[in-house]
């Protein structure tokens, strides 16, 4: 039944594009042989998988769908961060599975093989808010691809889980591009997936990144900027191993930056980002100093915690949980900055930035790559305040705040 007329209509919860989808016959697709891009994250609220959906009742509406792209994780994710994944047959449908994560930067795009007979791609994957988390990355190289070969890209929408109000964090400058940030965009974005495939579509002059592909979004319903996932109604799908919970992505957006450096960011425990530490750490003196910073929304337990794998693989680690007390007062990224300067000011002889190839990058410092630029290093190591290294995104991020409005969706 219909709302009346001037007034808005009310959902018991967030009705999701694929919802809005499926109730339109398919219209966007029937006809179409599809390609859709997919994780364990591609469901409905009664826990169909999109694959399953668009092999079963939307063929009866006229979808063919031809093949499944995975993203970091894959289709059904059980591949952990940065391991990379072959192609293979998907045991459910029977369709090939290309592998969108592979051995070096080309394999994150589909090639002209594996689009050959499509008319459109589909993108369907819960994001988590933050630039450095790879799903809308595969989504702007898809998108890429989609133009290159004229097929339609279309975007189910899902929610922004840490809500669409905040933006933190700095872009990233020219020469520091790689698959944790491949376009000049802040470090939470506040963005959906719709709303970024929008701006990476739109030309230059409108405020986009000039992708051009033939772009269609199917809108959620009932849903509005300043909900959080809580308030959606939905059921929480890890959108990889280690995001466990809504908590674990809101302060993603700062913890991790803990990648970065030689501090275990909780890989190999059950409260990945909630919990970090090293070996050499005193965790009651870090609590202490960190709670002196009266960092907004959060708190800071001293614990001691023995990573599985990882980082200091099986070896005890003195640190911190993170508890939050309010959700929508956590700045992330300062936490993040907080953490590394309080860790890094206990024991400047043992912490140290990670030297290892990331993201595909070994010749720039992961720090690098995921704060944009090496100023947030070099002003570390020159013994920069939280406050002043957080300041200094001020412009950019009020810059990309003003870029990014013509592409907001709700």
């Amino acid at each position: 039944m219909s709302a009346p007329v001037g007034q808005p209509q009310k959902f018991s919860r967030t009705i999701l594009g694929v919802e809005v989808l499926l109730r339109s016959e398919c219209a966007l697709l029937k006809g179409l042989r599809v390609g859709a891009i997919l994780n364990p994250t591609s469901l409905d609220p009664a826990l169909n998988h999109l694959a399953d959906l668009l092999h079963g009742p939307a063929r009866e509406m006229g979808v063919d769908l031809v093949s499944l792209f995975g993203p970091e994780h894959g289709v059904r994710g059980d591949v952990q961060y940065l391991e990379e994944i072959d192609t293979a047959v998907d045991e459910r449908t029977g369709l090939p599975a290309h592998s969108l994560y592979g051995k070096d930067f080309a394999s994150l795009t589909p090639t002209e093989e594996q689009l050959r007979g499509l008319d459109a791609l589909v993108f369907d994957i819960q994001d988590v808010g933050s630039r450095y988390y790879t799903y809308l990355a595969t989504m702007g190289l898809c998108m890429q691809a989609a133009a290159r070969h004229d097929l339609k890209f279309v975007v189910l929408d899902r929610p922004n889980p840490i809500g669409g109000l905040a933006v933190e964090g700095g872009i990233v400058h020219p020469g520091f591009e790689s698959f944790v940030g491949l376009w000049p965009m802040s470090a939470r974005h506040g963005l959906t997936a719709g709303e970024m495939a929008a701006m990476l579509q739109r030309p230059t002059e409108r405020g986009g990144f000039n992708i051009g592909c033939e772009l269609a979004v199917v809108p959620m319903l009932g849903w509005n900027r300043g909900m959080h996932f809580r308030d959606t109604g939905l059921p929480w799908v890890m959108p990889s191993p280690n995001m466990p919970t809504p908590d674990t992505a809101l302060i993603y957006p700062g913890m991790c930056l803990l990648e970065g450096t030689n501090l275990s960011e909780g890989r190999g425990t059950t409260r990945p980002f909630e919990l970090f530490g090293a070996p050499w750490l005193d965790g009651h003196a870090l609590a202490d100093s960190l709670d002196d910073e009266k960092l907004p929304g959060v708190r800071f337990r001293s614990c001691s915690f023995t990573p599985t794998w990882d980082k200091h693989a099986k070896v005890r680690c003195g640190g911190v949980q993170i508890h939050i007390d309010a959700p929508r007062e956590v700045d992330a990224v300062r936490l993040g900055v907080a953490c590394i300067v309080h860790a890094r000011a206990q024991a400047p002889e043992r912490f140290a930035w990670r030297t290892e190839k990331y993201e595909f990058v070994d010749t720039i410092p992961a720090i690098d790559l995921l704060t944009g630029s090496a100023a947030f290093r070099k002003s570390v190591e020159e013994g920069a305040s939280v406050d002043s290294l957080c300041s200094a995104w001020a412009g950019e991020r009020e810059a990309f705040v003003a870029r990014r409005s013509a592409a907001l969706l709700y």
